[in-house]
């Protein structure tokens, strides 16, 4: 089976856990031992921002950013429907209410106009999605939060090496939160990070993630238990260094999967543009005037032949249950038709030449 994305471990990683297994410390209590401050010190400088902070998922890292930028109870959040539950997730952990709104169907991403329109005077924040790693038209999003007086909490978690105006994405949000997950770019097995250019910002991360401490037993806050181990930040020290080549195997799969697809107008194919380049952490395709069960079957035939393909995401968050009986329901046309006609396909970069070569033949074929 070709898989639809595997973490790239070697020699490397095995080896950064293995002193750290033997020389300590495995964790800190404030969560930053030496792993972890080196690591967040190489991650702000890879974000192009002035801090990061690590944390032991991307879901904490988006609850904790919310929290950090003042998101309290009773607040509105705008954000997508068309993503990882995470995101809504972590609204709702931090007291507040979700406020879903549709998507560019060109890219999937949070329309601007859409969030305009939902601005309310109990709005107090607006969290655009870079899905599949491409960035959201962030630009739009910063003007209106900052005419507003909101702020901007970007769910970049499958977005390592996008950029935005030849920027990394996240640097015009108040945060930026990302995924360490074994599927991402890169992975520390579980894990997350927050980065931001404010230093309230950052010191505020620090005291949620480790029970609201700034010293042992002196807590100054409410707080959390969301620290990044040792063991884990050695291996993101690795991962980071190998990220370049990680992101040029999968440009290059992404490039070779659009020309082999180009051969069909059957499909909308993933799209760059000028000032907004891909991570390529998913390769999407839409099956143009398709429907969710003729995108099924292909996607049945697909792992029939090997080929690890997945639909993300067929239940918007909006249509969950939870959300739909907490928060009431919406009718987002966009990304209700999209989730009945998205593909995505392996090219990360375990992926080889011949095997982007099948994929897209074997797609061609089923078209």
């Amino acid at each position: 089976m070709i898989h639809i994305n595997l973490p790239q471990i070697g020699e490397e990683e095995i080896e950064a856990v293995i002193k750290v297994m033997r020389n300590g410390p495995l964790t800190n209590a404030l969560g930053a031992g030496p792993a972890v401050t080196q690591f967040e010190k190489d991650y702000a400088r890879f974000a192009g921002v002035k801090h990061a902070v690590a944390v032991n998922t991307g879901t904490a890292a988006l609850h904790s950013a919310l929290v950090a930028v003042g998101v309290k109870q009773g607040d509105e959040v705008i954000l997508p429907s068309f993503t990882f539950v995470a995101t809504a997730e972590a609204v709702v952990m931090a007291g507040a209410r979700p406020v879903f709104v549709d998507i560019d169907p060109d890219t999937y991403n949070i329309s601007p106009t859409e969030v305009e329109k939902n601005v309310t005077k109990k709005t107090r924040a607006i969290v655009p999605v870079d899905l599949y790693g491409f960035s959201a038209d962030v630009k739009p999003i910063r003007e209106i939060a900052d005419e507003h007086g909101l702020a901007v909490v970007e769910d970049a978690a499958q977005a390592h090496g996008a950029t935005y105006d030849g920027k990394p994405a996240g640097v015009l949000a108040d945060a930026a939160c990302w995924s360490l997950y074994a599927s991402k770019n890169i992975t520390t097995g579980e894990g997350g990070v927050v980065t931001t250019h404010s230093d309230a910002v950052a010191e505020t991360l620090r005291l949620l993630r480790t029970h609201g401490e700034k010293a042992k037993y002196a807590s100054l806050m409410l707080g959390y238990n969301y620290r990044m181990s040792e063991i884990q930040a050695a291996i993101g020290i690795v991962q980071l260094r190998k990220l370049p080549a990680f992101l040029s195997k999968r440009r290059a799969n992404a490039q070779r999967l659009t020309k082999i697809l180009s051969k069909t107008e059957r499909l909308q194919l993933p799209k760059e543009t000028k000032s907004r380049q891909h991570s390529w952490y998913l390769y999407t395709v839409r099956l143009k005037d398709g429907n969710e069960a003729e995108r099924d079957k292909i996607l049945e035939e697909l792992k029939k032949k090997g080929i690890g393909a997945e639909a993300y995401y067929v239940h918007p968050v909006h249509m969950m249950p939870y959300y739909r009986e907490s928060f009431g329901s919406s009718k987002l046309p966009e990304t209700e038709k999209a989730a009945k006609q998205v593909i995505s396909l392996p090219v990360h970069p375990g992926v080889t030449e011949e095997q982007v070569n099948y994929i897209g033949e074997t797609l061609l074929g089923l078209l």
